[in-house]
């Protein structure tokens, strides 16, 4: 284990991004010829100054994430996108480009996934066996991942009771997959629509995707570690698989390297979008940890199944869903029902003086104007044809090599 930092000292972003096919718009499973144009040689994993890129389950995607911990998060749009560049120059040679949002709106997982074929191979062969991970939960999901530390027990029980509070409504702010295989889902968000019923043969992993009520290391041991590797005994014959592997809740714990990790941000089009959520996110965080709003004992107090019935609906409908807990919405000195849209802009009036300027058009462009997935239908208007579903896309291809906001 490397050093342990205090809250919110660093922070570790993950951005991960399909590979497409720029003649058909089929996924392009090159990840590991690319990372060969790169380095000579292919590894799964190459460090390229601030930012690292490696490799996912599937061969059609790439991950790029920070480089180690950094406690500049306001140069990371720029950082990223810098590599996002050069990674579309590389993949010129392939007839492949970058495309963001969480979802391809037109792969068939069944005959478009290839599982990425080299290092660490048996654990996601292992995986298919168990799951079939020819599925879109699997082979069609691109999320950023936050990774905040925490230095003792003392700084993770206020850091997870923050976390759990915050997890219903990220959707609302970030949803990016309203479209599979050419239709309209009906969810905003679609990724995590299948995030909670990916692994339904081991439901111990991912449980109501809301973390349990657990604020020590040691309760978080015995109540999801040890019922995570109970239940996963009988198909790790070759006890290859880990337990922070294993734990797919919608928030991890990292005991191994003294970090939670936030998995229900479905990625954007840009890094300046992906960059300015993940501030935001992170300064509501802080002002909840504070306790300025209410105590930590108040915090503790919602139970998974709570949390998870505001979650649930929000997967669908995203920004539009209205909260009508008056309980949960006291958490955040809200006295009246609101949409998730109303809470996330009154929650950015709360900490936008804390905010660097640089974020402030990424997340009034969201608050006002809805996710990323509502803005994807209104440009759709209504016509999934492949053609228009393409055009809209491209454009969102172009939003991510120009570091731009898609305004519909």
């Amino acid at each position: 284990m490397g050093k342990k930092y205090h809250l919110f000292e660093v922070f570790g972003i993950e951005l991960e991004y399909m590979l497409v096919n720029n003649q058909n718009f089929k996924v392009a499973p090159v990840a590991d010829t690319l990372l060969t144009l790169k380095n000579g040689e292919l590894t799964s994993d190459i460090e390229n100054g601030a930012i690292a890129w490696s490799n996912e389950l599937v061969a059609h995607v790439i991950e790029l994430k920070t480089n180690g911990p950094t406690a500049d998060l306001d140069n990371l749009s720029e950082a990223f996108h810098k590599n996002i560049i050069e990674i579309n120059s590389l993949l010129k040679s392939l007839n492949t480009y970058l495309l963001p949002t969480a979802a391809h709106p037109l792969m068939n997982p069944l005959t478009d996934t290839q599982l990425w074929k080299h290092s660490y191979s048996e654990v996601y062969a292992l995986y298919n066996r168990i799951f079939n991970c020819k599925g879109h939960g699997w082979s069609n999901v691109q999320s950023t991942h936050i990774n905040l530390p925490f230095y003792d027990d003392n700084e993770f029980e206020k850091l997870h009771a923050a976390i759990r509070l915050i997890l219903p409504l990220i959707p609302g702010l970030c949803a990016s997959s309203p479209i599979l295989e050419g239709k309209n889902t009906g969810f905003k968000d679609t990724r995590l629509e299948y995030y909670k019923t990916n692994q339904k043969e081991i439901p111990e992993m991912t449980g109501l995707v809301i973390p349990e009520q657990v604020f020590s290391k040691k309760r978080y041991q015995t109540q999801i570690f040890e019922p995570i590797n109970k239940a996963i005994k009988p198909h790790d014959t070759e006890h290859i698989l880990d337990h922070y592997f294993l734990n797919s809740r919608g928030a991890i714990a990292r005991f191994d390297r003294n970090a939670i990790e936030i998995r229900l941000v479905d990625i954007q089009e840009c890094p300046k979008a992906d960059i300015a959520i993940c501030v935001l996110i992170i300064e509501v965080l802080k002002l909840l940890v504070s306790e300025k709003l209410e105590p930590l004992k108040s915090q503790k107090t919602f139970t998974k199944e709570a949390l998870y019935n505001i979650l649930n609906p929000c997967i669908k409908d995203g920004e539009n869903y209205i909260v009508k807990n008056l309980e949960y919405l006291n958490l955040f000195r809200i006295n009246k029902i609101l949409t998730v849209q109303e809470i996330w802009k009154t929650l950015y009036g709360y900490v936008k003086n804390d905010i660097n300027e640089t974020h402030y058009q990424a997340i009034e462009t969201i608050i006002t104007n809805g996710t990323l997935s509502t803005r994807i239908l209104n440009a759709i208007a209504d016509d999934f044809s492949e053609n228009n579903i393409k055009k809209v896309y491209a454009q969102l291809a172009n939003c991510l090599e120009e570091n731009k906001m898609f305004i519909s």
